[in-house]
């Protein structure tokens, strides 16, 4: 039997007690995160059915208008779909810019989905904090698709490629040589390149799908199972919504999802447990760790020494605090 107040109604799919338990595992207070972490706990075994697909790109590439037209196409035969919109923080009070949901008119308002912009707190690459939490929560609500929008590109987009089971890479005709999203390390992660807009300028298209499939061909495969592809589409007028859906069935057929879940699952455990560690380390420690930084500033110690004499030091006993 559910125990957390919050349980039973998120189970029966109510989006009200959804949004609710994910406002609750965003909060930064200590007897919230507690009781986030035991509502998680009770609703972890009704979570991981759902296929998570991971989006990026660049802005005005569309990422919006495909995640609108690829939702009402999944919610009209049936699916449920849930949206996690990372958006950029507000520099003033920190909250979300809610851009996503004002772009998603027709998606917000329907029975099948469920739309949660989420501030990204300043993270690198714009991975919201709970981002992973609220995915569970989704996968227990009943959405059996949880697509994850990045707020652009970047390096650090290997946070949301390791936390969704497919990761996509939205890029436009006449965006350039297709070599330079190898240089940024985009490509080296994306499962389906897309190439959206496909029907604004046709002939650069089917150009832009050649110069990705040629780009991909270069890349090690991240995965021995799956090759990835390149595909075109046009989100505004629907052209291309039922290949992709097929090529990510297809994909869901040939990756052993279960084990690459563990392996991330495995990853972010190392990520906490390196963050708590860190936390735990320096609190309390702020002059002996000021002192050390000084010596490696004035040239007394190398940066290696310093930090061999900072673990020196023993754990479960900080600094004194001055009188």
């Amino acid at each position: 039997m559910p125990t957390h107040p919050l349980a039973a109604p998120l189970l029966a799919g109510q989006r009200r007690a959804l949004a609710r338990a994910i406002t609750l595992i965003e909060s930064t207070r200590p007897d919230h995160e507690a009781e986030a972490q035991a509502l998680l706990a009770e609703l972890g075994p009704h979570a991981g059915g759902a296929v998570r697909i991971g989006l990026t790109g660049v802005p005005g590439v569309g990422k919006s208008t495909f995640i609108e037209a690829l939702g009402l196409w999944l919610a009209e035969r049936g699916h449920r779909v849930a949206v996690l919109a990372v958006d950029p923080s507000s520099v003033r009070t920190g909250g979300s810019i809610m851009g996503d949901k004002t772009r998603m008119p027709g998606l917000s308002v329907h029975p099948g989905a469920f739309i949660r912009p989420s501030p990204s707190g300043g993270t690198l690459g714009g991975v919201a904090r709970r981002t992973r939490e609220a995915m569970t929560l989704c996968e227990a609500a009943g959405y059996d698709v949880v697509l994850v929008e990045t707020v652009g590109v970047g390096q650090s987009e290997t946070q949301v490629a390791g936390m969704t089971d497919l990761f996509v890479l939205l890029t436009l005709p006449n965006a350039g040589d297709e070599l330079q999203g190898i240089k940024r390390g985009i490509m080296e992660l994306c499962d389906l390149a897309v190439v959206n807009k496909a029907d604004t300028d046709p002939r650069a298209a089917n150009r832009a799908q050649s110069q990705l499939t040629a780009a991909l061909s270069l890349l090690t495969p991240h995965g021995a199972e799956w090759r990835p592809r390149a595909l075109q589409l046009s989100a505004l007028n629907g052209q291309g919504i039922e290949a992709f859906w097929e090529a990510v069935q297809e994909f869901r057929g040939t990756v052993d999802l279960p084990a690459r879940r563990r392996t991330q699952t495995a990853g972010w455990f190392d990520e906490l447990l390196r963050e708590a560690v860190w936390k735990t380390f320096v609190q309390g420690r702020s002059q002996v760790l000021g002192q050390r930084r000084s010596e490696v500033l004035a040239g007394q110690l190398t940066p290696v020494q310093a930090v061999r004499a900072l673990l020196d030091l023993p754990l479960d006993r900080p600094e004194p605090r001055p009188r």
